[in-house]
């Protein structure tokens, strides 16, 4: 069994994470994490052994900043993680703006945009505190993560419309390709 604390040094004691997790700290985003598979990926190809660590399409920083929700704001901040690591495929959300463009409710936080990810083993994030140390958020927990299960958040079970948007993710990912003892959980529309 793994617990929070192994994945935390499970990353603690990448390298390559590390780096990613100081230069995003470095911007001094309020309310930043990195999120999904940057931490889901590590977790399932730790528990499947792999040698190599499996490719992620993108590295993605979430940050919740109501007092600019400009779009244009979230790019210049890429651009500007790119001048610190070009080798990385950064992506930046501001999630204090990411309601508008799934016309939701807006997000209270970080952690509430995580929580209303796609899949459990997705919602989770990390990220350095003002003294370095590491900090999880799962707002789910673990468990579904541990023991591949790929299933909806709550959030995602809600509408005929959420549910379809999982569902065609699912399809779309084709995680357990990578990751043979992924047990992806399919939904009946209500």
């Amino acid at each position: 069994m793994i617990s929070e604390r192994d994945i935390m040094s499970l990353i603690s004691e990448d390298k390559w994470m590390m780096e990613i997790l100081e230069t995003t700290k470095s911007l001094e985003l309020p309310d930043w994490w990195i999120c999904a598979g940057f931490v889901r990926s590590k977790i399932w190809d730790t528990l499947h052994k792999f040698s190599e660590r499996t490719i992620i399409p993108d590295i993605d920083v979430i940050y919740f900043d109501r007092t600019n929700s400009n779009e244009l704001e979230e790019k210049r901040l890429e651009t500007l993680l790119k001048s610190l690591n070009p080798t990385i495929p950064w992506s930046v959300k501001n999630e204090a703006r990411m309601h508008l463009k799934s016309n939701i409710p807006p997000y209270t936080s970080s952690i509430d945009a995580i929580s209303k990810f796609p899949e459990t083993a997705t919602a989770i994030g990390v990220k350095l505190d003002e003294n370095d140390n590491l900090l999880l958020a799962a707002p789910y927990g673990i468990t579904d993560i541990i023991n591949f299960e790929v299933k909806p958040t709550t959030y995602f079970t809600e509408t005929k419309e959420r549910i379809e948007i999982y569902e065609e993710r699912m399809t779309k990912k084709k995680w357990e390709l990578t990751w043979n003892q992924l047990k992806i959980h399919h939904i009946k529309n209500p």
